[in-house]
């Protein structure tokens, strides 16, 4: 049985709360969510879900749409969106009003440094979650690796080798 449009507004909600570090830095807690705790997917399903969002042109926070519209159809992609979104926005709001008043205060360049290693944090947690989930295909290793050298040494195109990458996958997989 697929989420209602509400069910999936208010997981999203939960999650931009969370958006320290943008959409990436959820990838784990997406994972956690949507896999793990309310079994609205799969690790497979979740996984070429996320990938096709990134590679698509535009903003990582498209993986939210993408898994709504999955969920929902057209309504679970517009509930998922405005969830991610809405609440992050406002608290942006709010919050960058703050900081402008308060900027000239003693503590406020140490809290946003502050924020920097819990950022970081995510995101490394994003490509563990991401990483152990893609590795059940037993060549998840072996493609990554080639990618982060092929990134590293030259300066082509990484798109190059995220279509190398599914082809690859789709000849193993087929």
């Amino acid at each position: 049985m697929s989420p209602s449009p509400f069910e999936i507004l208010l997981q999203f909600s939960l999650l931009s709360i969370l958006a320290v570090g943008g959409a990436n830095a959820l990838a784990p807690e997406m994972h956690r969510l949507l896999v793990d705790s309310l079994h609205w997917m799969d690790d497979a399903t979740f996984i070429q879900l996320y990938a096709l969002a990134q590679a698509a042109p535009g903003p990582n926070i498209l993986s939210a749409s993408v898994l709504g519209m999955h969920l929902g159809g057209f309504p679970g992609m517009l509930a998922a969106t405005v969830g991610i979104l809405g609440p992050a926005a406002v608290i942006a709001f709010m919050v960058g009003g703050a900081i402008e008043r308060l900027k000239k205060a003693w503590w406020i360049k140490p809290a946003q440094a502050g924020l920097v290693p819990v950022a970081l944090g995510l995101m490394m947690a994003s490509g563990a979650i991401l990483g152990e989930a893609a590795a059940s295909f037993w060549a998840a290793p072996i493609i990554t690796v080639a990618m982060a050298l092929f990134v590293w040494l030259t300066n082509r195109n990484p798109l190059w080798m995220l279509l190398a990458g599914g082809v690859v996958g789709v000849l193993v997989a087929g």
